[in-house]
């Protein structure tokens, strides 16, 4: 299912040219670029779309070198949160910070995707992500620092206004032998 919605992606209507984007236009899409699209009229399809395309590109941009685009993608009072370790942050900058802990204390990371489907306002996202700990950036974690981690991770991301309105990540980490 995951890789139906990556070609369905490329197959989105470019609604300011009235034309359907190719793989090469979808992959030089800027942050800015997919965010004019947000409050353009769109049937019920293309708002599906529009929310898959969001999360595609705020998964592409979270990391350490991206971090900036990817926080732009948030609304201003955006919460991420992860019930298992009881953490939640409240608006970009705790958001853009929480994130460069982990990326500082997460080595060799790895994402496993393995379905992602939408509504117009819901992105769910189910992965594997696999890394070793290596800091203590991650609050409330349940396993100590030098642990190879496979983790489920389910992503729900509440989209609000075209934007990234909350981030809810339901993890299950287990020791990845």
């Amino acid at each position: 299912m995951y890789h139906q919605a990556a070609s369905a992606s490329a197959n989105l209507a470019h609604a300011e040219q009235g034309k359907t984007m190719n793989i090469i236009e979808k992959s030089q899409e800027t942050v800015e670029q997919l965010l004019a699209r947000r409050n353009l009229p769109k049937t019920y399809e293309e708002k599906c779309q529009y929310a898959l395309d969001l999360v595609d590109m705020h998964l592409h941009e979270e990391n350490p070198d991206r971090i900036d685009e990817c926080i732009k993608l948030y609304t201003e009072d955006a919460i991420w949160e992860t019930p298992a370790r009881n953490v939640a942050y409240r608006g970009r900058e705790a958001i853009r910070d929480n994130y460069l802990r982990a990326f500082a204390s997460a080595e060799g990371i790895v994402f496993h995707p393995i379905e992602r489907f939408a509504t117009p306002d819901r992105v769910f996202d189910d992965m594997w992500a696999t890394f070793r700990i290596s800091g203590d950036g991650f609050e409330n974690c349940p396993l100590p620092i030098g642990t190879k981690v496979k983790m489920r991770l389910l992503h729900n991301f509440h989209i609000r206004d075209g934007m990234i309105a909350k981030e809810i990540g339901y993890e299950i980490w287990r020791r990845d032998e």
